[in-house]
């Protein structure tokens, strides 16, 4: 990721963060990034791409974080336990993003349904770690699908989105 691009990746989720995908104007992505309307235009066509991009990347780098964390690890039990702490750490770091990505999981539009994609793809992942450590014998048994989408769900509630 280039300057430019990783400027606007750590500033402009702030806004959409705050402010929301449709009060959050290219204007202010501009001003708060610091470059000129010609500089983010060369980078990004539209305010779209500018959010797709934030939540791709978003993802790559909490995805990246868990595959390196859990690839060393044999027990499922602890590749939950090693998911949650990587989900701290990134909500520590990033909350913007995760607010971001989960006030844009309702709705129809193309950004929406992209954002729940990702939120299901990740729930998913957490639900195969359940599945198999139940199957080990590691993890009790219990609703796989309710299980994994819990701290998602929780995080919705905490933060009223």
């Amino acid at each position: 990721m280039n300057k430019t691009k990783r400027k606007i990746f750590e500033t402009s989720m702030d806004l959409f963060a705050k402010k929301g995908y449709e009060a959050t104007s290219i204007e202010e992505i501009t001003s708060v990034v610091g470059v000129a309307k010609g500089t983010l235009y060369y980078h990004f066509s539209s305010k779209e791409e500018i959010f797709n991009f934030l939540v791709e990347e978003g993802m790559k780098l909490l995805k990246n974080s868990i595959d390196i964390k859990i690839s060393k690890l044999d027990n499922n039990l602890d590749k939950l336990k090693a998911i949650i702490l990587i989900q701290i750490k990134i909500i520590i770091k990033y909350e913007n993003f995760i607010s971001m990505l989960l006030s844009q999981i309702w709705g129809q539009e193309p950004r929406n349904l992209k954002c729940r994609g990702y939120v299901f793809e990740y729930i998913n992942m957490i639900e195969e770690i359940l599945k198999e450590g139940i199957q080990k014998g590691e993890i009790i048994e219990g609703d796989t699908s309710v299980i994994a989408s819990r701290n998602i769900w929780i995080y919705l509630f905490n933060n009223g989105i």
